[in-house]
């Protein structure tokens, strides 16, 4: 017998198959039901509508706010260059304390048409833009505080050189607007001019804004304010003393000086009620980034250019 033949048939264990493994399968999710899926979609329309009405609002408050600031910078744009009309045409107007009205007028003039011209066209244009009004509004207010000082050297120190102030005046006011300016750039962003040209600020250059802008305004509301008392103050001890000594000649000068403390006295009040509401504005929008209050805003602009052009009202039949 063949040994070949009886040999057993195996197969060595490297070539046997491993066991089969058992596989679970689990059943597919169910498709979702015409319910879900109209559900899904009126919520996504809801969000969608409600985006696009969020969108038209805040363009339509936009509008409003562009059309309150126009109409508000136009009005002191006519105000001042009626001032600047009269004294350039009546030679009668053009003595030293006009003089300062005039510049004052110059400078509101200026920073009205800039703030006029919006809608800017490209970042340099903004750049320009922005530069300008900030300049000549910073000046606007800084003239108030060199009528002031001229009143106070004149009726409360009696001095009779306040001519000799004019370049002096000049350097102090167009040299702290060009500083205040020129600081203000730091931490500004210029690339996207919009509906409004402004720069777009972070929290450095609203803090920048408050020091270059509003720290010098409410320096000169402070400064006017304690001037004209002192002045205010002495007016009304010098007519006691003209009424008790019964002197024509001190109760004339007293007068004269009395009816020019009356035409310019206002400043300080016109001035706290022009930006008042600006600075509320300014403060909450750097205490709450992001978060504008809609009528809060129309004050912040309507305000200050009603009040500049009540200013302008007043200079023009006191003047």
């Amino acid at each position: 017998m063949d040994r070949r033949q009886s040999a057993p048939l195996t197969q060595p264990n490297s070539q046997r198959l491993p066991p089969a493994v058992a596989v679970r399968h689990f059943p597919p999710p169910p498709p979702p039901t015409t319910a879900e899926i109209a559900g899904d979609g009126e919520e996504m329309a809801a969000s969608a509508l409600a985006a696009s009405a969020a969108a038209s609002q805040s363009l339509r408050n936009r509008e409003i706010l562009d059309a309150v600031g126009t109409t508000a910078a136009a009005l002191s744009l006519v105000g001042s260059s009626f001032i600047v009309l009269c004294y350039l045409l009546f030679r009668e107007l053009r003595k030293f304390s006009f003089k300062l009205v005039y510049f004052l007028a110059v400078a509101d003039m200026l920073c009205s048409l800039f703030t006029i011209m919006g809608g800017a066209a490209n970042a340099f244009y903004c750049f320009a833009h922005d530069y300008s009004a900030h300049f000549f509004c910073v000046a606007s207010f800084l003239w108030t505080t060199t009528i002031a000082f001229t009143l106070h050297r004149t009726v409360v120190k009696h001095k009779t050189d306040v001519e000799d102030f004019g370049s002096i005046f000049h350097l102090y006011v167009w040299g702290t607007s060009l500083a205040t300016t020129v600081l203000r750039s730091i931490g500004s962003d210029y690339g996207r001019p919009g509906t409004w040209c402004w720069i777009q600020q972070g929290s450095t250059g609203k803090i920048l804004h408050l020091i270059t802008f509003y720290l010098p305004l409410w320096g000169a509301i402070l400064y006017n304010g304690f001037t004209y008392y002192q002045v205010n103050r002495m007016l009304n001890n010098a007519t006691r003393m003209a009424a008790g000594i019964s002197d024509r000649s001190i109760q004339s000068d007293t007068r004269a000086d009395k009816k020019a403390f009356n035409r310019w006295g206002y400043y300080p009040l016109i001035l706290i009620g022009a930006w008042s509401f600006a600075t509320i504005n300014r403060l909450y929008d750097f205490a709450n980034p992001g978060h504008k209050i809609f009528w809060l805003s129309i004050l912040d602009i309507g305000f200050a250019g009603l009040m500049v052009s009540l200013w302008e009202f007043l200079s023009s039949i006191l003047g």
